[in-house]
């Protein structure tokens, strides 16, 4: 068996859990997720021990895969709906820029026109400092896709460094031509 799969989700005392067949509902102090599971994986929710199990039909290669990934997206919806999942990014270029207005992300990245980006919604974005961008939510997949978006506007060039990087992101520098002359 799955090692990830078999281990059951602990349910901390203020989130409430709702299985119903397939679908699992997950409401906490930050939020509320629903997951839709793959018809193959079972649901079981233990009341008294306060966790949620997964179980599978049989050994297949495609039920053995399932069963740790449902695990796994179950554990990160209770993470997400007690402390929302947050990605930095850091952008770096001289007069590059965001701003926040409603929900539109505005980038000022080198382009010759101001790229907007509308903030999904369940998905909260704030800029502390015009170089700075930090997109939080409850739901893990959705700031990953949403910090990739606005990283993909204009990644970091290797030259000099140039663009939206995410705030730890180890950028490998190049030497250039000026250097290779001599």
């Amino acid at each position: 068996m799955s090692r990830i799969g078999k281990k059951p989700v602990a349910i901390p005392a203020d989130v409430s859990v709702a299985v119903s067949g397939q679908s699992l509902t997950v409401k906490g102090p930050a939020g509320e997720l629903q997951l839709d599971a793959h018809p193959n994986m079972t649901l079981a929710e233990d009341a008294e021990a306060k966790c949620v199990t997964v179980s599978r039909p049989d050994d297949s290669r495609e039920n053995r895969a399932l069963h740790g990934l449902t695990r796994s997206l179950i554990q990160n919806m209770v993470d997400g709906v007690v402390k929302p999942f947050e990605k930095r990014l850091t952008i770096v270029g001289v007069g590059y820029n965001a701003s926040l207005a409603g929900n539109k992300l505005s980038l000022q990245v080198g382009f010759a026109n101001t790229v907007v980006l509308e903030v999904p919604d369940g998905v909260k974005c704030d800029v502390p400092a015009p170089t700075s961008v930090i997109v939080r939510s409850p739901d893990k997949q959705a700031v990953g896709q949403f910090a990739a978006n606005v990283r993909r506007v204009r990644p970091p060039e290797p030259y000099k460094g140039k663009g939206i990087r995410y705030e730890n992101e180890q950028v490998r520098r190049k030497a250039g031509k000026a250097f290779g002359s001599k």
